[in-house]
């Protein structure tokens, strides 16, 4: 969504006329449509913001972001206020729906994270013991067994698990992470990871 809306910017200049535009889940404003080219003046990202009616002008919008940001708006009317409010409301509300998800699936990633290193310190502690048990290899073989073959396959099992830990760490930890002073409150108006070799 996009369209004029007052922007308070200081007691002196008071409410101004800024073209603003809603997209990607960030508000950006402009001086006038016209000048949009110039690049924004300012924005505020809407899934970390709170949107705050005013009790009393029926025309007036406050984005917030507590001890950050501050945007005072105006609409035109009470119809063009409630038309962004529904946009910004459903901006907010799909953000945060996305967020959701994503924590949801940071969750089972880091759970599986920790199954994993748990196997790895299980496969750490079989392979201390067969090399212990090289040591006295004459008593192994013997017994009909090959200590270099069984050390070779937990080997190649420590890999396989090393690398499925590194691919979910990968996708847990690669995913994603202009505030401005914001002048006082405006008086009330009426408005990918290396892949190890196995062992042969």
């Amino acid at each position: 969504m996009e369209g004029i809306l007052f922007k308070w910017t200081n007691y002196i200049s008071g409410w101004q006329p800024r073209w603003f535009v809603l997209e990607g889940g960030t508000l950006s404003y402009y001086d006038s449509q016209e000048d949009s080219w110039k690049g924004c003046k300012g924005s505020i990202k809407i899934s970390v913001c709170e949107i705050q009616v005013h009790s009393s002008d029926f025309t007036r919008v406050d984005l917030t972001i507590p001890g950050e940001q501050y945007f005072y708006l105006r609409a035109i009317n009470a119809a063009e206020r409630q038309k962004w409010l529904v946009a910004l409301g459903s901006a907010k509300a799909c953000l945060t729906d996305n967020r959701t998800k994503r924590e949801k699936e940071h969750q089972e990633n880091t759970d599986a994270l920790k199954t994993k290193m748990s196997e790895l310190r299980l496969y750490c502690d079989l392979l201390l013991q067969q090399v212990n048990q090289i040591k006295d290899s004459e008593e192994t073989e013997e017994a009909g067994e090959n200590p270099g073959t069984m050390v070779k396959s937990t080997c190649t099992t420590f890999i396989k698990t090393l690398e499925e830990c590194m691919l979910i760490a990968n996708h847990t930890f690669s995913s994603d992470q202009a505030t401005k002073t914001p002048p006082g409150s405006p008086p009330v108006a009426t408005i990918k990871p290396q892949k190890v070799p196995a062992y042969a």
